[in-house]
Order: C-alpha cells, then structure tokens, then sequence
C-alpha cells in the first residue's frame, strides 16, 4: 500500500481514533496527540498483513493511551478536568465541546477515577465492544483477568461496592494443596486447608449440601482426585477441572476465606459447563 491509499485509510479511521483516545485521556489535546503517535507507528510499520486496519489502529491507539495514563500516574499528577474547554486545552475548542459532550461531564469524572488498565479494559470493551482476546495483550493480562478488569471497572462506573482484587497466588497454593492431598488420599490434609464451617454442593439434580470439613473433605475428595485432574482460572478464580475429556467431565470451584477454602461447587451439567471461561493454568 502506498503512502497516500495508508493515509486515506488513516484519515477514515481518524474520528473514531480520537473518540477512543479522548474516552481514555479525558483531554482533547492528549488524544490528538495519541492519534498522531498512531499515525507514526503506522507509517513505520509493515501493515501488509493487516486484515482489520481500524481494529489494529485500535489496538495502538489503547497501547499509547495506556502508556500515557501510567505516565502521568507514575508523575503523580492531578487528574486532567473532565471538560476540555478554553483553548489552553485545545487549539479547537468547539471540537472539544464536542467530544466532551458525546462522553458526558459526569462519566468522564468516573473514568479519572479507574486505574489506567481497569480504563483501557472498560473504554475498548464496554464503549466499542473490542475483544477481551485483544484487549489483554495490551494490558499484559490473560483474556479472563482483562474481563475481570472491565468487570471492575464497570461497577465503579455504577457506583457499586468493589470487591477486592483476588489473590490468586494464594488460592493457587490452597487449591494445590487441596489437589495434592486429595491425590494422595490425605484426609487430614484435605480437612487442613477446608474452613472448619466449609460447604460442598454439586448442580446434579437432587444432590443435598454437605457441611463441615470432616464431611466436605470426604465428598469433595472423590471428585477431585481424578489422575488428569489440573488447576485452572475458572471465570478469574482457581479452581479444579477433574476428568477432562470423558463423558464425566467436571469442574470444581471454590470460595475462600483468607486462607482456606470454604465452598465447594461441583459442576458437571452442560448447561453449567458451558457458560465457564476456563483457562489451564501452568
């Protein structure tokens, strides 16, 4: 593609460039500035290849951005007004009232309240429906820890509490230790990492709810020990997926308490299977 056809094909993508970039930036001088930083990489760039120009275009428009919020956090600078108005900010104030006028005052306020990657996840994802499988390279984040993030995001944007971040190296060492000890038989084990109150159920139908550690380490064991058995993020939390591959496929998720495990669901419907975002862990 020649210099010029690249330059048309940038221009028709430019407005929607800078609309994601002002959704990033809150700045109508920023997010020009993001638009030519995109039009210089893609003008060093070998764009042959390129099947979606306006999805890759996306794509560098979230990195710069990225790069330029955690830049001015880093300078530990005061978040930028919601409105870019006068032409300090601007060299066309009309454009900005525009632009500011298209997100609304009161959820640009919100945005400046995101941490820079919970912005990028919700902006790209929520705003223009870019893939959580494009999203994540950019904020260095599995598919299923970018949900998490715009999940995040989304109820900040609603003003709903935020549950905290999870630890997932500690669930990881619980689960671990719950996998080994059911591998290995070790019923004191297994009793060890449950929480005294600890809770078990399955979706099969007519299955009852088993309480207490003792019980639950009994009934949770069996289906966890199974020789292919593998930890996994199931829907952002680690979890167990037991037989893979056979007609007895099941997946087993937990909640915690800080520091042991207290419910244990087992899944082994299709209608339960299908709607988890699974991803092996290594």
């Amino acid at each position: 593609m020649n210099d010029e056809a690249l330059a048309e094909r940038f221009q028709a993508n430019r407005s929607h460039l800078r609309a994601v970039a002002y959704r990033m930036l809150g700045s109508a001088a920023e997010a020009d500035d993001a638009v030519q930083e995109a039009w210089l990489r893609l003008s060093r760039s070998d764009t042959g290849e390129v099947a979606n120009l306006a999805g890759w275009l996306t794509t560098v428009v979230g990195r710069v951005c990225l790069d330029m919020l955690r830049s001015r956090k880093s300078r530990r600078e005061e978040p930028l007004t919601a409105a870019p108005a006068g032409a300090a900010e601007s060299a066309d104030p009309e454009r900005a009232a525009v632009l500011a006028d298209s997100v609304g005052v009161a959820m640009l306020v919100v945005l400046e309240t995101l941490d820079p990657a919970e912005r990028l996840a919700f902006v790209l994802h929520d705003m223009f429906a870019v893939p959580f499988d494009d999203i994540a390279p950019i904020v260095d984040r599995t598919p299923v820890a970018a949900r998490q993030l715009a999940s995040r995001a989304r109820r900040r944007v609603q003003g709903a509490p935020v549950a905290p971040e999870p630890d997932l190296a500690l669930q990881r060492q619980v689960v671990s230790a719950f996998l080994a000890a059911a591998r290995e038989g070790d019923f004191e084990a297994l009793v060890a990492v449950l929480d005294p109150d600890a809770v078990s159920r399955s979706d099969m139908p007519g299955a009852t709810v088993t309480r207490g550690a003792a019980a639950v380490a009994r009934n949770a064991a069996v289906g966890a020990a199974s020789a292919g058995a593998y930890l996994a993020l199931i829907d952002g939390t680690v979890g167990i997926v037991a037989e893979p591959g056979t007609p007895r496929y099941r997946v087993l998720t937990f909640t915690f308490t800080p520091t042991q495990v207290h419910t244990i669901t087992i899944l082994t419907s299709a209608e339960s299977l299908t709607t988890l975002t699974v991803e092996r862990l290594p």
